[in-house]
């Protein structure tokens, strides 16, 4: 086995940010084919070399991780940051899905956006995006993944806000950056601590460090608990948890293939990612991990309860999407991140294809996104409605789709967790599975079933039709996967062999909870297995009474319970709570006090002090120097006698003194 030289693995980003170059660029002037070629062959062949490295390393007598390192990027003293790429087999796990699943969203968006203005913008903003996420998972120390992770911050908010004109989309994106900011402040903290304290922000040098002190998780060292916290803080925003979750819905207003490739497959499971990557420094903190745990069941529960009620295609599977991240937290949360990564890599297949797939309901119907709008679209775009059924049912957690395997091993490995809220996790969990499986089998009922509720005085009822084979194509491929995609997961209850965790183990060795879950028995996982399947088919039935066999019963039980129905259709009023206790004091405080105060009093009127000064002493100077040698006579008099003054009675005074 030859290694992969070091020169190809730098086009894995190199290459993306030179489609973004010229399409930044030149863009403008180029043909759309030509646009189109720019960005898709700039991130095929970072697909292609991902393949090719994931052979190379799966190899016999491969190296269970690659480092690269060019130079010392930063060296002061006492501190030294080089600039390097880590590759490990978690690595190529966050490789393929950037790559694999970017790929197809760019040959989607060829498609989805061929009439929109801005074309080359938007192509030139998805290849930024795919440069700063293979950062992000490439660098071999936090202060590189850092320059991702604002990198990717920054993609996001010029995506979101691409309809820059309507103000919706602009308030969006400005939502996006500014709430990512306030996790990034703890994530810049917690690198500052790890500075201080370890002296080191490489991956390798810090877990081993860590490792070669295990006193200081049994002495309670104040400072692991603290950085994990600040670390969870920024995942919290990144991955929009509670309570930072609040971006991700408002983010919808992106044209839908940024919404796949933003709050899908990338951009959102960065914080899954970096705590998964961390976890040899979370390990060290039981507290942090609980923290973890608690903070994913809630959010999974929470967002999925207001999915429920989304009337708005895209929404739905927005805080679908916050749900399953927290299903991937809580499986951090309980050390199971073997389990986590399954999840993350399944729910890239399944919420790409239902993002795509709600792309083309939403392109058949001349852009409606309301769901109250829509039905019997099944027969009219039965290519869309095939593939989008695949990722529905994987998502809902039905065999043998893949969304079945990973979700159940997160709950799994909850109910065998040591962790002492483990059969509280997993009871949350189960009620967020059956809630999943209502929404997204309501959310398939009236979209595909049922008589079409399109407007017929619309253009949208007259020109129904199914997407070109541009945007099909992916769609076809992500539902394989998301057919299939779980199969590496099988565990050996049901006569598999878990391969994927097998695969991680060189990453996550012995994760404790793992180890505690492994020796409980097949029974127990069957058991549960059994348990999650009947939920599942649960929330399919309830879907099934309410919105096709007998369509007005959800209508009823809303009328039947206003208040319970205004509380989860307003999603909580969460945002207007937050705009109540911190958004209008904080303007209130800028505006009031920073402006008014700082900024008009001291600041310009410093200034302005400074400048009614300097007019006052020229116009003494100006009444000085006047041309009237009579006064130039006078004023040296009147120096001279001010001279022979001080010569006089200043000697007497100096005597006296």
């Amino acid at each position: 086995m030859s290694p992969m030289p070091s020169s190809y693995l730098w086009f894995i980003p190199l290459l993306p940010f030179a489609g973004f170059l010229i399409n930044g660029t030149l863009g403008r002037k180029l043909p759309r084919a030509v646009v189109s070629t720019v960005a898709l062959l700039f991130t095929a062949v970072p697909a292609a070399l991902v393949a090719w490295l994931w052979t190379t390393m799966c190899s016999a007598g491969a190296p269970d991780a690659i480092e690269i390192v060019s130079r010392p990027w930063i060296a002061i003293t006492g501190l030294t940051i080089n600039f390097g790429f880590n590759v490990d087999h978690l690595t190529l796990i966050m490789l393929a899905v950037v790559t694999g699943v970017g790929f197809l969203i760019h040959i989607y968006s060829v498609g989805y956006m061929a009439h929109e203005e801005g074309y080359w913008r938007f192509f030139a903003y998805l290849n930024l995006f795919m440069f700063f996420m293979s950062v992000l998972v490439l660098a071999a120390n936090f202060l590189l993944l850092f320059v991702g992770w604002e990198g990717v911050g920054l993609a996001s908010y010029l995506l979101i806000g691409f309809y820059f004109k309507k103000k919706s989309a602009a308030n969006a994106g400005k939502k996006a950056f500014v709430v990512n900011r306030i996790g990034d402040f703890g994530f810049l903290l917690a690198m500052f601590l790890l500075i201080v304290h370890f002296g080191t922000l490489s991956f390798n040098q810090l877990f081993a460090s860590i490792s070669q002190h295990p006193e200081w998780q049994a002495s309670g060292a104040h400072f692991l608990p603290a950085i994990c916290l600040l670390l969870v803080l920024g995942a919290a925003g990144k991955s929009a948890q509670i309570p930072l979750y609040i971006w991700l819905p408002d983010a919808m207003e992106g044209p839908t293939p940024v919404s796949a490739l933003i709050h899908a497959a990338t951009m959102v499971t960065a914080g899954i990612y970096m705590v998964a990557r961390c976890h040899v420094l979370f390990n060290s903190s039981p507290l942090a991990l609980s923290v973890i745990a608690v903070i994913g069941a809630a959010t999974a529960i929470f967002a999925a309860s207001i999915g429920i009620v989304q009337h708005d295609i895209k929404r739905v599977l927005a805080y679908s999407t916050i749900s399953q991240l927290g299903y991937m937290f809580m499986a951090c949360g309980v050390g199971a991140y073997a389990a986590g990564i399954f999840h993350l890599l399944t729910h890239a297949f399944f919420k790409a294809l239902l993002f795509l797939a709600a792309g083309s309901v939403i392109h058949a119907l001349s852009g409606e996104q309301d769901m109250r709008k829509m039905g019997g679209l099944r027969t009219q775009t039965p290519i869309t409605f095939w593939t989008m059924s695949a990722g529905v049912f994987a998502i809902a957690g039905i065999p043998p789709f893949a969304g079945f395997f990973s979700k159940d091993e997160i709950l799994y490995r909850t109910f065998t967790s040591p962790n002492p809220l483990h059969i509280v996790l997993w009871i949350v969990g189960l009620i967020t599975a059956g809630m999943t499986s209502f929404y997204m089998f309501r959310l398939w009922f009236k979209t595909f079933f049922g008589e079409q509720r399109v407007d017929p005085h619309t253009s949208a009822h007259h020109s129904v039709h199914e997407s070109p084979w541009i945007m099909l194509l992916p769609l076809v491929v992500l539902a394989t996967l998301s057919v299939v995609g779980g199969w590496i997961g099988i565990p050996a209850a049901l006569f598999g062999s878990n391969h994927i965790e097998h695969f991680l183990n060189p990453v996550f060795a012995n994760p404790a909870a793992e180890g505690v879950a492994s020796n409980t028995g097949h029974s127990l996982e069957l058991a549960l297995a059994a348990v999650s399947v009947l939920t599942a088919a649960l929330g399919f039935y309830i879907a099934y009474l309410c919105y096709y066999k007998k369509p007005g019963t959800a209508a009823a039980i809303a009328e039947h319970n206003p208040t319970i129905y205004a509380l989860v259709s307003n999603k909580y009023w969460v945002d207007e709570i937050y705009d109540i206790l911190l958004v209008t004091p904080l303007l209130l405080f800028t505006r009031g006090i920073l402006s008014s105060v700082v900024d008009l009093g001291i600041v310009d009127g410093s200034g302005a002090a400074a400048g009614a000064t300097t007019r006052g002493l020229a116009w003494l100077e100006r009444r000085q120097i006047s041309g009237n040698i009579r006064s130039y006579a006078g004023w040296l008099a009147i120096g001279a006698a001010a001279v022979m003054a001080a010569m006089i009675f200043g000697r007497s005074l100096w005597g006296t003194l």
